[in-house]
């Protein structure tokens, strides 16, 4: 076989004679597949993502003409508004709430469905059963279980009568607490679905192995299930970081986010299309939670460019 008979019949050369060109037709199909979502996602997100960040640096209200005010609304919001501050701590507060109580509880489900007990799957659905519901349908049950006359915890706890029932939503100093009861028996379920799949992808060699070395059950989670199981456990940390930050339903639905309920994205929607109308000042108080929300989002990407490159 000559030289050139044998530079011809390399693998390499085989591969290149393989390799379709790609056709007209194919090539309008992936600017098809590629280009219609990235231009929804353009014009559905990044679009208003941009508009925002405008807006919030002018007077917008209604259809009034708008002008360029600097950053008075940010000024406003750090000196003046009386909701700002409060908001922003109710929304720590859900954070903490969801990190130590929420989060933790959806775990402990997992584990104990995960060993298998008897009626796990008539467990598994009824945790997973608010998961299901819509925040709004959500808050609209609680109300009927917190109201202040007729309301099943009144009546369980024998305060039924107008001069001695708790005002669980109406009062200020227990509204908050009485809405992150409901926000924890969703989120709960919620983690609890994403850490189960985790567990049930866990190799079972590791766990037999770490119980032939004599561990036991709190050192078999927290030295081998709980470690292995590290790209679950970020995902679940941005969630719970983001549903707190996001936070809106529950509030909405029970008084409008006022009152002791004041979060961040409830006055979002107060300012942008309550009776106020102020679209500058609500586009400040977004460009701020995005800002926040992009904190636990980037430490997601990076975890995920490390894992990749590893």
């Amino acid at each position: 076989m000559t030289t050139d008979t044998a530079v011809r019949t390399t693998p390499s050369a085989r591969r290149r004679r393989r390799v379709r060109r790609l056709s007209k037709r194919d090539r309008i199909v992936i600017a098809l597949m590629i280009g219609v979502p990235l231009l929804l996602d353009l014009a559905l997100i990044w679009g208003p993502a941009v508009s925002t960040f405008f807006l919030s640096f002018t007077n917008a209200h209604g259809a009034a003409p708008s002008k360029n005010i600097g950053a008075q609304n940010y000024t406003y919001m750090r000196t003046i508004d009386p909701d700002f501050w409060p908001a922003l701590r109710h929304n720590v507060i859900w954070l903490i709430e969801f990190t130590v109580l929420a989060t933790p509880l959806g775990v402990l489900l997992a584990v104990l469905l995960d060993r298998g007990i008897r009626g796990s799957r008539v467990y598994q659905s009824i945790f997973f059963l608010p998961v299901m519901l819509s925040l709004a349908l959500i808050g609209i049950i609680w109300e009927l279980m917190y109201g202040a006359q007729f309301g099943l915890i009144n009546g369980v706890l024998g305060k039924t009568s107008p001069n001695d029932a708790i005002n669980w939503l109406g009062d200020p100093k227990l509204n908050l607490w009485a809405v992150l009861v409901e926000a924890t028996w969703r989120q709960a379920g919620y983690v609890m679905v994403l850490y189960l799949a985790g567990l049930k992808a866990f190799d079972p060699a590791l766990r037999e192995a770490a119980q032939l070395d004599g561990a036991n059950a709190w050192q078999l989670f927290w030295r081998v299930t709980f470690p292995t199981l590290r790209p679950i456990n970020n995902v679940i940390l941005v969630v719970t970081v983001i549903e707190s930050l996001r936070a809106f339903d529950l509030v909405y639905v029970t008084n409008g986010g006022t009152n002791g309920l004041q979060l961040l994205s409830a006055m979002i929607t107060q300012d942008i299309v309550g009776p106020a109308n102020r679209i500058g000042y609500g586009s400040a108080l977004g460009v701020v939670l995005l800002v926040i929300s992009l904190v636990p989002i980037t430490y997601f990407l990076v975890q995920q460019f490390r894992k990749s490159e590893r």
